[in-house]
């Protein structure tokens, strides 16, 4: 599907606000690394465990991470590896601006709609770029 029709427009802009969320976008970079538990993303992120939920919960309905039942556990992990590519393509864009989508009034760090901190210590933004 196109990004160029309405359809594909609305698809695409669904898909970056499901990445939109700093904490969602915690847990997919660090589903990256591999598959995980949401106790494992609270440990790991420092996030509490009703928000680990709430944000996994969403990107399960967005078919962007899927789970894996073993046992009374569920393992989650990316569903597509096409979006590995739409980060380290994110990654390349920025990094070719020079990041100056950060200085943006509108969307920037700095503006009053930023909503929480970026990546936690031990998540590398930049984490499996290269692996």
């Amino acid at each position: 599907m196109a990004i160029t029709n309405e359809r594909g427009t609305s698809a695409a802009v669904s898909l970056f606000h499901s990445l939109a969320d700093p904490r969602r976008l915690q847990i997919v970079r660090r589903l990256q690394l591999g598959e995980a538990r949401v106790s494992d993303l609270v440990t790991e992120l420092g996030l509490a465990q009703s928000t680990v939920s709430e944000h996994v919960s969403c990107l399960r309905e967005c078919n962007l991470i899927v789970g894996r039942t073993q046992g009374r556990q569920v393992f989650y992990s990316l569903a597509r590896p096409e979006l590995l590519d739409l980060l380290e393509a994110a990654e390349a864009l920025l990094e070719a601006t020079g990041f100056q989508v950060d200085l943006c009034g509108r969307y920037g760090s700095t503006s009053s709609n930023q909503s929480a901190a970026g990546m936690p210590a031990g998540i590398d933004a930049g984490a499996g770029a290269a692996q």
